[in-house]
């Protein structure tokens, strides 16, 4: 007879800023958010793969709040609906997947808990599912189960698994942990059957909390008060500030499971990848004849092993070994192939000269949809603006610079001072300095305008909002 198992509550882990893939990831866009592989992101292909009533509850997402209209956003595109949970500040993975473990007990008590990063990529959702499936019999009996990936070689940018004696089969005790290795002790991991650390777990609420309580009983407790405390931002909990800030900020490797004596492994091949990096992608992404990989328009000629990624223009290479480019729109990275776990200094570089490029893309996103700058001179900038169906801007105001708006798609709902109006393709309208004016998208299809800016000033900070939706007013 088939044992019987509670749902699984996946726990979505959307934090990170990403910086190793920059310039495709940034701070203010990161990495879970953008579409890498396919036409998805990984954080959708995250909820994807969990989308198995069978095996899986409602999905819990934790984020900073600063991403909380992405997350949902990228949920309602591919019709999931899932809890949100919001960190004020980031306080690495551990009061993270603890604060969720506390929100599914007091919700979801039966539940059993899977935590996943939505920055990883699985190429065999059916091989993770059977995994998850698998690890369910050592979960229930108390195990904190992780999830070893068997190596594709000896890679020197994952830590590493040695498995023990079964427990509950197939899970196996994790008798120890060990950190990134040298190519040398790499080899000889892989030689001795040991697992790459995927960083993904399954478990009860209350056997990680009680691990918790022994280990860090201070941090727990702030935990609990931050939930507790919690404010609600258009109906999503964002955690408070000042009790979260008291839980020592740690990773949940080195907080809970480098400590317990309750961690088990389960063996999976399902195509596992962390994306840590450009050459990482490049490994997954498919192939030419002569190791050579793109995302977007490029051209190889007489090159080997390169990877390109272009999101509007043409990318070719010339007598190139080993290379990786990336052209976004603001910026371009030329580097090594065998460097690029490098990018993440170039980022601090740029940080440090206060380049905005550091954080943000030319795309700008809102909770309302998107703008780009198309155009910025000294008095004049020219603007690529997206409004998604049922979004409205704040109610605003400008003391230094006029407006013209083209609808260029869709229908727009336009007010200038005390006059309202619906505008269709190619119509236009004017916004003089000062007037009390508010875009929104009335219809079922995207807005999209060219907004034309004339003034002294055109910076961003020249907006006095008197009315928002988003409650940013």
């Amino acid at each position: 007879m088939q044992a019987s198992f509670p749902s699984i509550r996946p726990v979505i882990m959307c934090g990170g800023s990403g910086t190793r893939l920059w310039p495709a990831s940034r701070e203010a866009f990161p990495k879970q958010f953008a579409p890498l592989l396919g036409d998805r992101s990984t954080f959708q292909e995250t909820l994807l793969r969990v989308n198995d009533p069978a095996l899986f509850g409602r999905p819990l997402v934790i984020t900073n709040k600063a991403h909380r209209f992405v997350v949902e956003r990228q949920m309602h595109e591919i019709g999931i609906a899932g809890d949100v949970l919001l960190e004020p500040v980031a306080r690495d993975s551990a009061p993270a997947i603890i604060a969720s473990s506390l929100h599914v007990a007091s919700h979801d008590p039966e539940a059993m808990v899977m935590v996943l990063a939505a920055d990883h990529m699985v190429l065999d959702p059916p091989g993770f599912r059977a995994a998850a499936a698998a690890g369910r019999a050592a979960a229930m009996q108390g195990a904190i189960v992780t999830f070893g990936i068997v190596p594709a070689g000896p890679a020197t940018g994952y830590g590493y698994i040695e498995a023990g004696e079964i427990t509950a089969a197939p899970a196996r005790r994790v008798a120890r942990f060990v950190e990134k290795p040298d190519r040398a002790t790499a080899e000889r991991y892989v030689a001795e059957g040991f697992l790459w650390n995927s960083g993904n777990f399954l478990f009860r609420p209350e056997i990680v909390l009680a691990e918790y309580e022994r280990n860090d009983p201070e941090s727990l407790a702030a935990i609990r008060e931050a939930l507790t405390r919690a404010n609600r931002d258009l109906g999503a909990p964002v955690f408070d500030e000042d009790s979260f800030l008291r839980a020592r900020k740690t990773s949940f490797d080195y907080a809970v499971m480098e400590k317990t004596t309750r961690a088990a492994v389960v063996a999976g091949d399902f195509g596992w990848s962390d994306i840590g990096g450009w050459d990482a992608l490049w490994g997954i992404t498919a192939q030419d004849q002569h190791g050579n990989a793109a995302r977007g328009d490029a051209l190889f000629t007489d090159s080997e092993g390169c990877y390109v990624s272009s999101e509007d223009q043409l990318v070719t290479t010339l007598g190139l070994k080993d290379v990786v480019v990336v052209a976004t729109r603001d910026a371009v990275l030329v580097a090594d192939k065998g460097r690029t776990g490098e990018v993440k200094g170039v980022v601090e570089t740029l940080r440090k000269q206060g380049r905005s490029e550091a954080s943000h893309h030319a795309r700008v996103y809102r909770p309302w949809g998107w703008y780009q700058t198309l155009e910025l001179q000294d008095r004049f900038q020219v603007k690529r603006i997206v409004v998604y169906p049922g979004g409205r801007l704040s109610l605003q105001k400008h003391f230094h610079r006029a407006e013209h708006w083209v609808v260029v798609r869709g229908t727009a709902r336009v007010t200038v001072n005390e006059t309202v109006n619906d505008l269709t393709e190619n119509q236009s309208t004017y916004i003089p300095l000062g007037a009390v004016h508010r875009l929104e998208n009335p219809g079922l299809i995207d807005v999209e305008i060219i907004e034309v800016q004339t003034g002294a000033y055109l910076g961003e900070d020249d907006i006095v909002r008197l009315e928002d939706a988003y409650q940013r007013a």
